[in-house]
């Protein structure tokens, strides 16, 4: 466990606070994901073998925990979600504007564009990782690409309005 730590760990976490949006969060479910993987595993495992286990349990964690927070997340508002994403993450630039982004989608969408553009994982292996069908992911990843389109369109739109607009910052 301890080399995956050393040579993954970082990984580990970026991947998991692209799921959930929370850099603390995501500590919390790399460090539950490592415990339930190496509580398991029989010694004789490779890094890459164990580092696919460890991103599984991973997803499973954010997938149970959006389970469960679902409600909550319906009444929260979306400035709120900014807000927590900004205060005190790494994530910086284009990548904390993207996160902002991957909260508005369902779990289920924002894990399979995660492991998908963020993991480069073929359907296939997002559909073994996630435990659902190809076409399923498939699916997930055209709402929500389509969904961001959107969602960035619309931005774009409020810029050009802010741009030409009088108190516009340009």
């Amino acid at each position: 466990m301890a080399e995956l730590v050393a040579e993954r760990g970082d990984a580990l976490v970026r991947y998991a606070t692209l799921l959930s949006g929370d850099e603390e969060e995501a500590r919390d479910m790399v460090q539950d994901a490592l415990a339930a993987t190496f509580g398991r595993l029989r010694n004789g495992f490779e890094v890459e073998q164990a580092e696919a286990y460890v991103r599984r349990a991973i997803a499973n964690r954010f997938l149970d925990r959006a389970r469960r927070g679902q409600r909550w997340r319906r009444i929260a508002p979306l400035v709120g979600e900014r807000e927590r994403l900004d205060s005190g993450s790494t994530l910086t630039g284009e990548r904390l504007d993207m996160a902002a982004r991957l909260q508005r989608l369902s779990p289920r969408e924002r894990a399979c564009i995660v492991l998908r553009y963020d993991e480069d994982r073929t359907v296939e292996q997002i559909a073994t990782e996630l435990g659902i069908s190809a076409g399923a992911v498939k699916r997930y990843l055209s709402d929500a690409l389509a969904k961001l389109r959107g969602i960035l369109e619309r931005e774009q739109g409020r810029l050009q309005r802010e741009e030409r607009s009088p108190g516009g910052t340009s």
